[in-house]
């Protein structure tokens, strides 16, 4: 097995002046030789660089010769370690993974040997380089020759091929199967006993890191969660599961030199997906944490606020759609109960003798009680071009009754308070300012993109909650909002797969989609 994009004939070469090359050779022969060899690999990667990994081969013994044959293979790759430091990390690894010196030479879950380091020689009873061994040793020189064969070794000035031309190596063969032992059935491509197509397969609550572009903000990466599917037809018993990750693994490493991940992941890995599944129809979700800097309203105070960027994606074989938004966190003011509450005060007012003119004058100068709810709101557009996620932020936020902080003196406090009394709004108000503001906002995008709308109020005197949603084409938006009657909103579904009806740019008459979703009043 090799690395990509590594050479066979080259000697790796130096990636600075800190970091040193290194050669190791793996073996194994009690236990799970292969499951040992893959341990002890995985271990390495996460203290080394490993550049490039040979095939395995089954030696016989040698010296000790009573006992199984082994399976041995050679890596090569950079390190800072010293080499002291690192042979005291391969000796850490071995205790890790079982081996216990009872027996000089004698069987063993896994043995590691430091070849070489660089041109060091290094004469030293606990780290001898070149490894004493390297020159006689077939089941060491074959392995290596195959992924470092000019390396030369210092002592000798020879090189790796060059060494392994004056031994036997007869004994050493190689394994066909490598690491991995080889699968001979496909299940998932079996046909299923019953022959029924299945709409979504996929996984979720996949974890990994995506990049941040650097002009949102000062964090480098964070935390994402994925919701991976694809389509089943009626002939395949299952999708391969794993490729669900690996296709996340590999689009992180294409975006990974643009900076836009959180932007373009979710449709880069639906498109992947659709490929390695072969599917009609794939579909990704993803949720990150975003912090942005804010300073509080009224005392000023420099601080963090977190937000979540929602994106979703839809690729088939002739399109894909993709929604990037986010969700902010605020306050709603319910506007119903602060009208009873007016409704009262001014006829307690009347019964103490004040006049009408005399009332409408308090009621217009102080907040008038009401209960209020914190609230959710999400905005997300549907769109081929590049969206300001802080401005939709903004949007968001603008569009309750007021935004709320993790840090509050008490003069923010009393800023927040007095903001969302003056401005009380339902959960459809919301939505609808939050479409209003948008509208402004996306007025450079064409009508054929897409905006969805959402908010929730968690109740502070109902044991339930409030919700409204709406959704459009941004043409139906603009139809809307200049006056046009009867105008019908696409659906997210029909958008994400293509189906919106065909809209009239002018006129009255609306093709009919779907229903226009309609929101819960408090």
């Amino acid at each position: 097995m090799k690395t990509a994009g590594a050479s066979g004939d080259s000697q790796p070469k130096r990636d600075g002046a800190r970091t040193h090359l290194f050669a190791i050779a793996i073996g194994s022969n009690i236990g799970d030789r292969r499951g040992n060899i893959a341990a002890a690999l995985q271990k390495l990667r996460a203290l080394l660089s490993v550049t490039r990994i040979s095939s395995v081969y089954e030696t016989e013994p040698v010296g000790y010769t009573d006992q199984p044959d082994f399976l041995n293979m050679a890596c090569i790759g950079m390190t800072h370690l010293p080499p002291l430091a690192l042979r005291r990390e391969l000796a850490r690894i071995e205790q890790q993974l079982g081996r216990h010196r009872t027996v000089p030479q004698g069987p063993r879950p896994i043995d590691l040997d430091l070849l070489l380091y660089g041109e060091a020689i290094i004469d030293d009873s606990e780290c001898m380089i070149p490894h004493p061994g390297l020159t006689s040793r077939a089941f060491v020189l074959v392995p290596l020759a195959e992924i470092a064969p000019t390396w030369r070794e210092p002592r000798s000035g020879k090189t790796v091929d060059e060494l392994l031309a004056a031994v036997d190596t007869s004994g050493v063969r190689l394994c066909e199967q490598g690491l991995l032992t080889r699968i001979r059935r496909d299940v998932q491509e079996s046909r299923p006993q019953v022959p029924i197509a299945l709409n979504r397969v996929g996984i979720c609550g996949v974890k990994t890191l995506v990049q941040l572009p650097a002009s949102l903000s000062d964090q480098r990466s964070t935390i994402a969660v994925f919701d991976i599917y694809a389509d089943l037809d009626a002939h395949r018993s299952g999708v391969h599961m794993s490729r669900f990750s690996q296709d996340l693994e590999d689009a992180l490493d294409d975006l990974s030199g643009s900076g836009g991940g959180v932007s373009n992941v979710a449709l880069a890995l639906a498109e992947r997906v659709v490929a390695s599944q072969r599917a009609e129809r794939a579909e990704v979700a993803m949720r990150a944490p975003l912090a942005l800097a804010r300073v509080t309203p009224a005392s000023a105070i420099h601080t963090h606020e977190f937000y979540t960027v929602v994106s979703k994606a839809v690729v088939t074989a002739d399109r894909s759609r993709k929604l990037l938004g986010v969700e902010a966190e605020g306050m709603t003011a319910c506007p119903c109960a602060q009208t009873m509450v007016a409704d009262y005060s001014r006829e307690r007012l009347l019964s103490e003798g004040f006049s009408e003119e005399e009332i409408a004058k308090v009621l217009a100068a102080i907040p008038v009680a009401t209960h209020n709810q914190r609230a959710r709101g999400a905005l997300m557009v549907g769109s081929d071009h590049d969206i300001d996620l802080p401005r939709i932020i903004e949007i968001v936020e603008q569009s309750m009754s007021s935004e709320t902080y993790d840090l509050l003196k008490r003069p923010d406090e009393l800023f927040i308070v007095n903001k969302a009394h003056s401005a009380p709004r339902f959960v459809e108000d919301a939505v609808r300012e939050m479409l209003r503001y948008a509208h402004d906002a996306l007025a450079h995008l064409p009508d054929a993109d897409f905006v969805l709308a959402r908010q929730i109020s968690f109740e502070s005197i109902h044991k339930h909650d409030a919700v409204a949603e709406s959704c459009a084409t941004l043409g139906e938006l603009r139809r809307e909002l200049r006056g046009h009657p009867h105008v019908t909103h696409t659906t997210l579904e029909q958008w994400l797969d293509g189906n919106a009806a065909a809209r009239p740019s002018d006129g009255l008459t609306e093709a009919t989609s779907g229903p226009a979703i309609k929101g819960a009043r408090a």
